[in-house]
């Protein structure tokens, strides 16, 4: 059991799967991004932003599969697709209350919580290094909530922690995808059923409020930030623990907050900037590679 976790440990050091990483929390951030510049003025509404991110998602990654395997059957299971679409429908509508960031630093919090809890559930160790840098970032989250900023919309919070949960669920699920390609494909199917549901209210509603912009940026965070997203993210997931996987989203609340001065032009300031190195400073220490004490141990 020691040797696998120290496999574990060696291969979050791997350049490549550090590649992977940065792009998945990358992609993360992204939809914060995408989905706060079209609901923040009205360019689409939650439920069009939702089936467009998810239907342009599975399609995208429908002919991917196809055209890498054509005898390929995508995977997936309806756990995946049902966690899948509450994630995302409930992001979307939480987002039309908050920020970029504090809707990020919200869904990757309960993220982070539920994960650990079903790795403490599952008896997984809990090593010192990994709960003191999951701390450290916690704290300097939860700073983000102090002197300069209001507090967020308790409606809009709960269905963002609702969010984070079932976006916890999903990655916890993709642990054990084989080919995580077919896995996430086969997820984004199984989301069809729930649409339907959701796009035969709509019928019935009057809230219905579409423009080009907010197409655009619903594609934008279907095929790129969610599709290569989240199949890149099912081929991560399998190499780190679940401590790991958990601790490294909390990261994406500070990279969204970047993105929001930087697209949505929110105010930069030396308060986020030090977060920022806090938050950073912990997912290292909770990642780095554990020093064997062996060595020392040899020269005697």
């Amino acid at each position: 059991m020691k040797v696998t976790r120290k496999k574990i440990e060696d291969r979050v050091s791997h350049p490549r799967l550090v590649i992977q990483v940065i792009l998945c929390l990358v992609a993360f951030a992204a939809n914060s991004v995408f989905c706060r510049q079209a609901l923040m003025e009205g360019q689409i509404d939650p439920e069009s932003f939702t089936m467009i991110r998810l239907l342009s998602g599975g399609l995208f990654l429908l002919m991917i599969t196809k055209i890498r395997n054509s005898r390929l059957t995508v995977g997936g299971s309806w756990k995946g697709g049902l966690s899948l679409f509450v994630y995302a429908y409930l992001f979307s509508i939480a987002y039309v209350q908050l920020g970029a960031g504090m809707g990020a630093l919200i869904l990757f919090g309960a993220v982070q919580v539920t994960m650990f809890i079903f790795s403490w559930v599952q008896g997984e160790r809990f090593h010192k290094r990994v709960v003191i840098g999951m701390l450290i970032a916690s704290s300097g989250l939860f700073m983000l909530l102090l002197p300069g900023t209001s507090s967020p919309p308790w409606d809009g919070a709960l269905l963002m922690t609702i969010s984070g949960v079932a976006w916890g669920a999903y990655s916890l699920l993709g642990k054990g995808a084989a080919n995580p390609l077919a896995q996430t494909t086969g997820n984004f199917v199984r989301c069809l059923p729930f649409m339907l549901i959701l796009g035969t209210a709509m019928l019935y509603g009057n809230a219905l409020q579409i423009s080009a912009p907010g197409v655009m940026y619903a594609l934008a965070s279907g095929v790129l930030a969610s599709g290569c997203g989240y199949a890149l993210w099912y081929s991560t997931i399998k190499h780190i623990s679940s401590q790991q996987a958990a601790t490294l989203q909390l990261s994406v609340p500070i990279i969204a907050s970047l993105g929001g001065i930087l697209v949505l032009n929110e105010p930069i300031s030396l308060h986020l900037l030090l977060i920022s190195g806090i938050v950073l400073g912990g997912v290292a220490m909770a990642l780095l590679p554990k020093r064997e004490r062996s060595e020392s141990g040899q020269k005697q």
